[in-house]
């Protein structure tokens, strides 16, 4: 299949960074939300005793860390396409993902379809990308920390039935791996449940726009990864979409029979609510 529009290596890395953001705390169990807003939900303003930005950061790096404890394994089916505006694809790549605490991932690819150039040049540097992040320096300086990022608090609104804060990041630095967005974190689990963004910098002349949805799945108290969807505008080409699609099959040695549509029994899966 011939896809000029992605022969270049610059754009293959470019995909690679745009889908890397957030890895760390994607690795750490704490990966974007499990369904888009509520149509109709309204953002409502926050109220003078409400929390600040950094401090809903901070409870839910807290949080974060206990959850990180926790999961010692999950393993998952995860699809990667990289396709056209009206459903064209132009190369997929389906595989298992295993992950290992605290930051061991692997990953078998199962089936291959599609040009074999972006296969290589994209989608399976893309994975390598991933899998050498998740345990690297990147790690820490991709987090959604406020080491890293201002955050202001925008309101609140509800996800999937959840009540949410909505949250802006402002990246403190410039780094390639930092975005700017909108972040939805699950007020009670202080879990982050979908981000929405865009890369502060610009890594090849061939892309002139790139926006990204990112969601994420409880699961027996644990936030895992659901969907990421990026959308890339390549000078000439137009619209690009590489979607990366996650479905949990194991957590803690439990199976999920339905994959991410079925909630695990926290108590089966880690035993800490016995605990407390």
């Amino acid at each position: 299949m011939r896809f000029p529009g992605l022969t270049r290596g610059k754009l293959a890395m470019a995909l690679i960074l745009l889908a890397s953001l957030a890895l760390a705390d994607r690795a750490a169990g704490q990966t974007s939300g499990s369904a888009a807003p509520q149509d109709g939900a309204a953002l409502t303003q926050p109220s003078p005793d409400s929390l600040s930005g950094d401090e809903i950061f901070a409870r839910l790096v807290k949080q974060n860390e206990r959850r990180a404890a926790r999961l010692r394994q999950y393993s998952e089916q995860r699809i990667y396409t990289l396709a056209s505006p009206n459903g064209k694809v132009h190369a997929r790549i389906t595989g298992r993902m295993e992950y290992a605490g605290p930051n061991r991932m692997t990953f078998v690819a199962t089936s291959e379809e599609g040009s074999v150039l972006v296969r290589r040049m994209a989608l399976n540097r893309l994975i390598q990308h991933e899998i050498s992040a998740a345990s690297g320096k990147q790690r820490r300086d991709a987090s959604i920390i406020p080491d890293n990022y201002t955050f202001t608090l925008l309101g609140q609104e509800e996800v999937g039935g959840a009540p949410c804060y909505v949250v802006s990041a402002h990246p403190k630095r410039e780094d390639g791996y930092l975005f700017e967005g909108t972040i939805w974190i699950d007020r009670r689990e202080f879990a982050i449940v979908r981000i929405e963004g865009h890369p502060t910098q610009t890594f090849s002349f061939w892309i002139t726009r790139s926006d990204f949805v990112r969601q994420y799945e409880e699961l027996g108290g644990f936030w895992l990864p659901a969907r990421d969807e990026t959308i890339v505008k390549v000078r000439l080409y137009g619209k690009k979409i590489l979607t990366i699609e996650h479905q949990i099959e194991t957590v803690n040695g439990v199976k999920s029979t339905a994959g991410a549509a079925q909630r695990l029994d926290p108590a089966a899966v880690s035993g800490f609510r016995k605990a407390e």
